[in-house]
């Protein structure tokens, strides 16, 4: 049988979850004609980030390459989204350092999981 993976030991899964978590924090700031745009998309990458983590856990190694691939995809997208944020004056350049930083640190350690 296939090893499957325990998601929650993972450390990917748990910074993850930390990025998703402060995400989420930030966008109660932002205004609110943003709800269905940026701050939607910003919540669901950084969400689907993690969760694609979980579930591709649940499948055979091969399977589970993929929904790492999934999760590398949303953290590109969640740094480019950020980026637009900042740009838009809706995050300071301190907390677009600090989730830059942890975004690059998840992908390095995803790359080479």
């Amino acid at each position: 049988m296939a090893r499957r993976h325990n998601y929650k030991n993972l450390k990917i899964w748990l910074l993850g979850l930390e990025i998703a978590n402060d995400v989420s924090d930030i966008l109660v700031n932002f205004p609110k004609h943003e709800r269905y745009d940026l701050s939607s998309q910003l919540s669901r990458c950084s969400v689907s980030t993690p969760s694609n983590i979980a579930e591709g856990s649940g499948r055979t190694d091969k399977g589970f390459k993929n929904y790492i691939d999934y999760s590398l995809s949303s953290s590109y997208e969640l740094g480019t989204q950020l980026l637009i944020a900042h740009h838009r004056n809706y995050i300071d350049n301190e907390t677009l350092k600090n989730l830059e930083s942890k975004i690059e640190e998840w992908q390095k350690m995803t790359m080479s999981f």
